[in-house]
């Protein structure tokens, strides 16, 4: 096997920090070698070395059999190194070929050949089957062909070795399935394709070698074949076993407990964030929210969580319309929260976690009277929540801002299950931690339902949507396109929705 690309014995150490810590990573040319791991273990930090961004602290780079050392950027580049990052580094009022000349070098320094250059980006576009217009205006293009404008781009400036950084995360199942062809076919002409994800079936699917990061350090290189299941992917992320199953009881889902009739939310511009959606939440039900980021689902809970107020139509829950209510009427009626963004509205980093615990529920009697709190109450109810939520902690007295994403989200889903809410609505309960806090957070949604709490689950994740959900409805710019039983819809009805088709029993939204 013929290695185009040695990594060895990569270090780097940031302030306080040791992000990678003797990393080796061995990349076959022609194939697609994934790189997985969860958020924190170092993959981002490993390419952003290759592609230039950092300098390591210590070990070396080897390309086609030569050791390397890159300045810059654009140094990467010039060896053949193109990077496809996760937030897309395109400028929106630009045309997609104004994107690709950007920095690259030109054979005039006085004039840009606009036509000759929408010319070979037409070449590269037919050659991998990507459909894409170079004289389009990236603002107008959708987010698969902002992605593949991404991928011209690198090629167009003489990329051989391309790293796509969590590329499915902004995809329908459909634009997954594009992508993974065209990966194939790039492949196929001699490129090798880094691939940077934490979905063990998409890695499963597409890598032809896997490289496993854990805590910054590389744990295993493995062929993609038969005896390399999921489970053992997972394993080898966490250095242990994972259950990923969940177990669903049967519960008495008669009882609607958030009825969403009619909900608008409109600017000043006369535009609509959410449109006409319309849902209900039962006891002893997990109701799913699913589709790409950025259709509406964060103004849907921000409206039922008392962030924004709805222009029009009602959401209640206990005869409190929730959508015209402040958050803490909302609170009080028995409303949790698990927010979409734990760093910036889920905790207060700067404070312990004995102080974060009861954020939500601090002037309630049982905490202390009046300007006094009761501490030792306090302690007491922290050391028991963090025990029972298995939050990895050296003490109640650790500020916030020291504990690992998974374990700052625990606190939250702590926090908020332990309010014993009627309705538990949670965004991205599982984003950016590990699989074995996400396995934990699963099971305990699932035994919030189990013991008849409604619970509106939001999620881009959709393997988690359709696994936890009783039923699920899927967004598209602000609509609700359709309400399905997960059990009986398949992954590729799911991303038509996803993608804007909207079912022939969903309501059509007003106005």
């Amino acid at each position: 096997m013929s290695m185009i690309l040695e990594m060895k014995h990569i270090t780097k150490q940031f302030p306080g920090v040791l992000a990678n810590s003797d990393v080796d990573l061995s990349v076959a040319k022609g194939e697609v070698h994934t790189l997985l791991g969860e958020n924190g273990a170092g993959k981002s930090t490993l390419m952003n070395i290759l592609c230039g961004l950092y300098h390591p602290t210590s070990g070396e780079i080897w390309l086609e059999g030569k050791q390397v050392r890159f300045s810059s950027a654009k140094d990467a580049m010039a060896h053949g190194i193109g990077m496809v990052h996760q937030h897309f580094m395109l400028i929106p009022t630009l045309t997609v070929v104004e994107n690709c000349l950007i920095g690259a070098e030109s054979k005039s320094p006085l004039k840009l050949d606009l036509d000759g250059a929408a010319k070979q980006l037409s070449a590269l576009a037919k050659e991998y089957n990507m459909d894409l217009d170079p004289m389009a205006k990236v603002e107008d293009l959708s987010v698969g062909a902002c992605q593949r404008a991404e991928i011209i781009k690198a090629l167009f400036r003489g990329a051989k070795i391309l790293i796509l950084d969590e590329p499915t995360a902004v995809l329908t199942p459909q634009e997954t399935e594009e992508l993974f062809h065209m990966v194939r076919k790039l492949t196929g002409s001699g490129y090798t394709v880094i691939f940077i994800s934490h979905k063990l079936n998409e890695v499963k699917e597409i890598s032809d070698r896997i490289t496993v990061l854990r805590s910054g350090r590389s744990v295993q290189t493995v062929a993609n074949d038969e005896s390399i299941t999921v489970n053992e992917l997972a394993r080898l992320m966490v250095g242990r076993d994972v259950d990923m199953t969940v177990t669903r009881h049967e519960t008495d889902q008669s009882k609607a407990m958030l009825t969403v009739s009619h909900l608008t939310l409109g600017t000043p511009s006369g535009s609509r964030l959410l449109n006409d959606i319309s849902f209900e939440v039962h006891k002893g039900e997990i109701f799913g929210i699913a589709g790409v980021d950025g259709n509406g689902q964060s103004e849907l809970v921000e409206c039922l969580t008392g962030l924004r107020k709805a222009t029009a139509g009602t959401a209640v829950y206990k005869d409190l319309d929730l959508a015209r209510s402040s958050t803490r009427e909302i609170m009080k009626k028995g409303v949790s929260h698990v927010p979409q963004d734990r760093q910036k509205s889920g905790l207060v980093l700067s404070m312990n976690l004995s102080e974060n615990l009861i954020l939500q529920d601090y002037y309630q009697p049982e905490f202390g009277k009046g300007m006094m709190l009761d501490w030792k109450y306090i302690n007491e109810y922290s050391d028991r929540l963090l025990k029972d939520f298995q939050v990895k902690a050296p003490s109640r007295y650790e500020l916030a801002q020291n504990l690992s994403g998974g374990n700052q989200q625990k606190v939250i889903i702590a926090r908020e299950i332990s309010r014993q809410p009627g309705l538990l609505i949670a965004m991205h309960p599982t984003r950016g931690v590990d699989v074995g806090a996400i396995e934990y957070i699963h099971r305990r949604i699932m035994q919030e339902r189990d013991e008849g709490r409604a619970v509106l689950l939001v999620s881009t994740e959709l393997d988690e949507v359709m696994k936890l959900s009783d039923r699920v409805a899927v967004m598209y710019e602000g609509e609700i396109m359709g309400i399905v039983d997960p059990k009986k819809v398949t992954v590729e009805e799911m991303g038509l929705m996803m993608g804007g088709q909207r079912r022939d029993d969903a309501p059509a939204a007003v106005g």
